[in-house]
């Protein structure tokens, strides 16, 4: 379905474009800047939901809205967008949270028009990131992050933000690097002429030996982004400093461009690779959930708790990938949008509480739900919707990756036996680490009685509130409702799996 209206181009450019006027607007305090940014993402949403309502047709698994015009005519690289059952979610998902992130971020006062201005540039990278059709315009949006989110985490960090802002750096700069070998390995290999087009690789055959090492490109630069461990220590270190505004952007958005990337080029593209590989991607996904949700335990930093449980959650979107079923890459899809709420929800929350109390570290606080109740109810909802409650987002997509990976018949029984058993120790460890979390918090006496006579702590205000129900909303929907994400996706999994499988 070609579109004559270039509406996706619109959708990319309008946040960077429109935003970079920012810096023209006369100074008249950080308010005209504030809502300068809310008016944009608010614009670009509806524009977004304007154009899926009513130009995208949900039963049609084919690309649509497709636009493509020649950039470089040396290398045949071309400006190529399109969307599918695959990109549409995330793409909604980025809308929605990097508004709310813009709202969160109104005590920004400190250089407000630059803050503002790179939340816009990376509004754009992620969105065209998520409709690139061609191989190195997706490579181009790839690193159109790294820029925005080294200098909002160095900039507007914490104490130690340099440190961290360079080890972001360093991460994503270095997986970057694989990504782009295995652009150009893919674009140069097996035709008269180099070809970025995501259609007509999709059709290239390659040597089995080739295809690895093509597939083991594209997996360090997303094991690096997902983050995958070992490669995942950046994590902790970008959320514990970075102000929680990016954190929200970080968590919602950015560690899904991973595992969309995943899931779009090596299940698509490379599709016997990706059989060869999907055993060990279960093995790690599984080490992954039981790690990473002991290492949560252990931390007494609040960000870094809920750092590591993001990585623990990361893991079952690897094992729906690695299922090779619909169940498993529907739940895998539906974890992706589940986790992108819920994660930076309880970013949101953890950085507007340390803001008031002044404190980072679990084992100093304590009794915060006598002053601060609303906080506590939010706080408390959010991490009952982290440990997969049932009625809420988490625990659908979390029971149909379990039903992806009993049902796959790749595997064999003993050890899908196996695999959900260790992956059922990971989903009790996390009420263990939530849960600890929530009472160092906010039960006992603790901080009350220490700051009681010093100043008064103030809960949750109109603007705070607001963010939080409208996060909140959509994860009690999808729980309810989950087939609202499923019809996005259920036809473009068949496709990709019927491919992987008659190829």
């Amino acid at each position: 379905m070609t579109s004559y209206f270039p509406w996706l181009t619109i959708i990319v450019v309008l946040p960077i474009f429109v935003g970079s006027s920012i810096f023209f607007i006369p100074y008249r305090g950080n308010k005209v800047f504030r809502w300068y940014t809310i008016c944009i993402c608010l614009l670009e949403l509806l524009i977004t939901t304007y154009v899926f309502c009513y130009h995208f047709q949900l039963d049609d698994p084919l690309i649509q809205l497709e636009e493509d015009a020649k950039w470089i005519n040396i290398f045949d690289f071309h400006w190529r967008l399109g969307i599918d059952g695959l990109s549409i979610g995330p793409i909604l998902l980025t809308g929605f949270i990097t508004t709310l992130a813009t709202l969160a971020a109104w005590p920004v006062t400190r250089n407000s028009r630059l803050f503002y201005f790179l939340m816009l540039a990376m509004y754009s990278g992620q969105i065209g990131l998520f409709s690139s059709r061609d191989l190195l315009l997706f490579f181009i949006m790839w690193e159109l992050e790294l820029i925005p989110v080294y200098l909002l985490l160095s900039m507007w960090g914490g104490k130690k933000r340099l440190y961290s802002a360079t080890k972001f750096i360093l991460y994503t700069a270095g997986g970057s690097i694989f990504l782009l070998i295995g652009v150009l390995g893919m674009g140069l290999y097996g035709f008269n002429e180099p070809t970025l087009d995501f259609e007509r690789l999709a059709n290239q055959s390659y040597p089995v030996s080739l295809e690895i090492i093509f597939y083991l490109g594209f997996l360090i630069a997303y094991a690096v982004k997902s983050p995958i461990i070992p490669l995942h220590t950046w994590l902790p270190d970008t959320h514990g400093e970075a102000h929680y505004s990016t954190c929200m952007l970080l968590a919602g958005i950015l560690l899904k461009m991973g595992a969309y990337g995943l899931i779009r080029i090596n299940m698509e593209l490379l599709p016997h690779a990706h059989c060869l590989f999907s055993p060990w991607l279960l093995i790690v996904g599984t080490i992954q959930i039981i790690y990473a949700a002991s290492t949560s335990l252990g931390q007494r930093n609040l960000k870094k708790r809920i750092a590591y449980s993001s990585v623990s959650h990361m893991g079952f979107i690897i094992i729906g990938i690695a299922s090779i079923t619909d169940t498993g890459l529907n739940g895998a899809i539906l974890q992706i949008i589940s986790h992108g709420f819920i994660g930076a929800a309880l970013f949101f929350l953890s950085g507007t509480s340390c803001d008031r109390i002044r404190l980072v570290y679990l084992d100093e606080m304590g009794g915060i739900s006598i002053p601060m109740p609303k906080i506590f109810t939010m706080f408390s909802s959010f991490s009952m919707a982290s440990l997969a409650l049932p009625g809420m987002s988490g625990f659908v997509a979390e029971l149909v990756v379990f039903f992806g990976i009993i049902t796959s018949p790749k595997y064999l029984l003993m050890p899908k036996i196996l695999i959900t058993f260790v992956m059922a120790i990971g989903i009790i460890l996390t009420p263990i680490y939530l849960l600890s979390m929530l009472r160092q918090m906010f039960y006992g006496y603790k901080l009350f009685n220490a700051l009681n006579s010093n100043f008064y702590l103030v809960d949750s205000g109109p603007r705070e509130l607001f963010v939080s129900i409208c996060i909140l909303l959509p994860v009690i929907a999808i729980g309810i409702y989950p087939d609202f994400v499923f019809s996005l996706s259920v036809d473009k999994v068949e496709t990709i799996l019927s491919n992987y499988f008659h190829r």
